[in-house]
């Protein structure tokens, strides 16, 4: 009897589709091609695999189907067919489909010819089938339409109208050419007749696996829609941070040479006979001076993370010693009347520094300062390959809002232009290094914000020689 066919989701070109794939299955190979031009080769060749292991799922259902169909109609109805045949085409379907789940395995890319390839020998099984038991008078002649609409989802253009034609061409030859069966329509005893049963059972199995196939395609459209969204939001985020990197360093080389002058004049101050009788003076000149080396480090930091790469930029290191001046700079260089520091880490491992994390790390600590300028813990451990710093703070708390829209640029609740970059610069720094940053509030007062960095990400090559940062 004929096959049940197989159906599936067209290939889903948005950027984010990443379907299961077979076991082990290798990703289709790297070309020198644009990131967005890969993820959306890589989302079709995903998208054809997870097509090509459906089509063989429902393949092997359909075969069950059709031995049953077989023991029905031969046993149960008494129905002459020849069985042998019959069973034969059930045979060769299946070993189709054995070499089909081989060539799954693969993961190589699956090309439309590929699909179409496969429909046409759902439709040979559904036509060899049909003219064994019947042809035309057959009641499963009517799953011609759905192979055409499985055609119509998964391929297009030309693909698309040949399994038209070829069905077209399949059912007017099965009109004259067919074994003859002996199943007459006996439309006057209702469901009583065969003819009028096989009937409703083949319209029973085009609408459920339409339903099933339209719900598949509706669910995989609102995941791609959401993937899109997300590539899309993704795209303006790092769009956004290369403006406020070209800013940042335009700023930088501006406020170079106000802040030597400044420095300049200060140190004339510091030696001036008239001004050094007033020790109170002499102190308020101690801590500009000490601000605006601050100033000048800071400048001198955005101007060496735009002029040069991570790697370069860098320096080696380990965990603890990294966590350890990052913890002593940043108390050394901001007013604050507690600062808790702990580190949990344990055994050490060497890693590469550079400004960008400190950066990161600072901009945390920087906001846990503004909501609670009394006390501030940082806490470093060491979570499997994982390095985890929790900053706490003692402040309000966030707002609902913000924690919903968390990491999203200009979300603060200070009050001041230009808020909320803090969080959203050491997100996507986070993110760009495989990891993530996580808020929430404490029971009762405070807030914690969570740094988790791979250790692989950070770490040191573990071959060749060590090499040492400036």
């Amino acid at each position: 009897m004929p096959s049940t066919p197989p159906t599936a989701p067209r290939p889903d070109p948005g950027p984010g589709a990443l379907p299961s794939a077979a076991p082990g299955a290798k990703p289709p190979p790297a070309e020198p091609a644009a990131p967005s031009v890969r993820n959306a080769r890589y989302a079709n060749a995903a998208a054809g695999l997870k097509n090509l292991h459906q089509l063989i799922q429902l393949r092997w259902v359909a075969a069950i189907g059709q031995i049953f169909t077989i023991e029905v109609a031969y046993y149960s109805l008494g129905l002459a067919m020849p069985v042998r045949e019959m069973l034969l085409v059930v045979g060769c379907l299946v070993l189709f489909n054995v070499v089909s789940h081989l060539r799954w395995r693969t993961g190589h890319a699956v090309r439309q010819v590929e699909l179409f390839l496969a429909l046409l020998i759902d439709v040979a099984v559904l036509t060899v089938q049909l003219y064994l038991s019947g042809g035309t008078g057959n009641p499963f002649v009517f799953l011609y339409l759905l192979q055409i609409a499985v055609g119509a989802v998964l391929l297009r253009g030309f693909y698309i109208w040949s399994i038209v034609a070829i069905t077209t061409a399949c059912f007017a030859a099965l009109s004259r050419f067919n074994l003859p069966l002996t199943l007459s329509a006996d439309l006057h005893l209702g469901l009583a007749s065969p003819y009028l049963l096989g009937l409703m059972a083949c319209f029973l199995l085009n609408a459920i696996l339409l339903v099933i196939f339209i719900t598949r395609i509706e669910r995989n459209l609102r995941q791609r829609d959401a993937r899109l969204a997300a590539a899309r939001q993704r795209g303006l985020e790092e769009e956004h941070i290369v403006r406020m990197g070209l800013l940042a360093s335009g700023a930088a080389h501006e406020l170079g040479t106000p802040l030597s002058t400044m420095a300049v004049i200060l140190g004339d101050w510091r030696h001036d006979a008239r001004l050094a009788a007033d020790p109170a003076l002499q102190d308020e000149i101690a801590e500009m001076q000490t601000q605006v080396q601050r100033c000048k480090a800071i400048v001198s930091g955005i101007l060496l993370s735009a002029g040069e790469t991570r790697g370069e930029a860098s320096a080696q290191t380990t965990v603890r010693t990294f966590v350890d001046a990052l913890a002593r700079d940043w108390r050394a260089t901001r007013t604050i009347a507690a600062f808790e520091y702990e580190n949990r880490f344990g055994a050490d491992t060497a890693m590469v520094s550079d400004t960008t994390l400190q950066q990161m790390v600072f901009n945390v600590l920087d906001n846990a300062r503004d909501a609670s300028p009394d006390w501030v813990g940082m806490v470093a451990e060491r979570d499997a390959d994982t390095l985890r710093i929790t900053v706490t703070d003692a402040g309000p708390g966030f707002d609902p809002a913000i924690l919903m829209r968390l990491g999203k640029p200009y979300q603060s609740s200070k009050g001041r232009p230009g808020g909320g970059l803090g969080l959203f610069l050491a997100m996507n720094v986070a993110r760009t290094l495989g990891g993530s940053v996580t808020a929430r509030n404490l029971p009762g007062r405070g807030a914690e914000v969570t740094i988790r960095l791979p250790l692989p990400a950070i770490a040191l090559p573990t071959t060749g020689p060590a090499h040492h940062g400036r």
